[in-house]
């Protein structure tokens, strides 16, 4: 599915720690390349000549560390704040905007200290007390592919679950939930599933899971007794993009365990690009069918304080009507997050 784990990278401060000392016996006996940073956020052994070769051997290298801010960012529309166990994604789909945040060399990176974690998540939820904090633990990663190394996702939900305040939301486009099945829970975690048009899907989400593997992954998590929902996105006006998000609607309204459900949630989000996520993109994927002509878009600030190209106002809306009206017939029992 992916390109295949080649090397793990540990910086020093992980091995103080028993999941950064269990992983570094781990990935010995299982024969991949270790190798030791000299100091924290110091990787420079992920070889390529090229922009493109670098960003592939990027993509089969994990980094082992410590987080050591202490502070998480706010997670705008999704949640209060980011929950950052794990950063960037084995996947290598071209539109991905976190090109803006990792550059060309957007290597995954686990995090060892996961108590000190989730305790600085208890101290924003005494904060907030009594209002009932939420958290994103995908806002830039996806977590669920390298869960099975870390388990840090299951300590979330776990504690979460301990939290009569603390609620946990999770995004992915993977499908190897069933470790997660038969944790306690507690309904405190709502877990979506990015899905798309099958078309987009198959042109643009390189190494991920198609729509149907998905779906049948969204329908084992509403039987563990999950939240469940889908994050559509990004959602692009192209030709023909009515007839492909209709049957998209379509396909996902013949799941019933979650289309009878009253708790299924929607978040749609348009496509929409920085200058620096092109440059890259372009770079990266020179062939790329993107549609990211700058004269089509509209140019906007985000919550972050950089620049980015949106469709305009009227494109939006003719897009927001045509998904109200479709969701109205295929899921009518969902509730709209938001449209972005």
């Amino acid at each position: 599915m992916t390109l295949g784990l080649k090397r793990v990278i540990f910086e020093p401060q992980a091995l103080n720690y028993p999941l950064g000392r269990k992983l570094y016996e781990r990935f010995h006996e299982e024969r991949v390349e270790v190798l030791m940073t000299p100091a924290y956020n110091r990787v420079t052994c992920i070889p390529g000549k090229t922009a493109r070769e670098s960003f592939l051997e990027a993509k089969r290298t994990l980094v082992i560390g410590v987080r050591r801010s202490r502070d998480f960012q706010t997670c705008k529309p999704s949640a209060h704040y980011q929950l950052p166990l794990v950063t960037s994604c084995p996947a290598m789909c071209e539109y991905c905007y976190l090109f803006t945040h990792f550059g060309r060399k957007p290597y995954q990176r686990i995090y060892v200290n996961v108590a000190e974690i989730l305790d600085r998540a208890r101290n924003y939820i005494n904060r907030r007390h009594p209002e009932v904090t939420f958290f994103e633990a995908a806002a830039t990663s996806d977590p669920l592919p390298v869960e099975k190394y870390t388990g840090s996702l299951a300590a979330a939900i776990e504690f979460m679950a301990s939290q009569p305040l603390g609620r946990l939301r999770v995004v992915t486009k993977f499908t190897d939930v069933d470790g997660l099945l038969n944790l306690a829970h507690g309904g405190h975690t709502r877990f979506r599933f990015s899905i798309n048009a099958e078309n987009i899907i198959k042109r643009f989400e390189h190494g991920t899971p198609p729509l149907g593997q998905r779906l049948a992954a969204a329908v084992k998590m509403a039987r563990g007794g999950y939240r469940t929902g889908f994050l559509i996105a990004p959602i692009f006006y192209v030709d023909g993009w009515q007839e492909q998000y209709r049957h998209l609607l379509q396909v996902v309204s013949r799941q019933p365990l979650l289309t009878e459900s009253t708790d299924l949630t929607l978040e749609l989000i348009t496509h929409r690009f920085t200058k620096r996520a092109k440059t890259s993109i372009e770079t990266l994927f020179p062939n790329t069918k993107l549609p990211l002509d700058e004269g089509e878009r509209t140019f906007k600030y985000g919550q972050f304080g950089y620049g980015k190209y949106v469709y305009p106002a009227e494109v939006r809306k003719a897009m927001e009507n045509f998904f109200k009206e479709m969701i109205a017939i295929y899921l009518p029992r969902a509730k709209v997050e938001y449209f972005i």
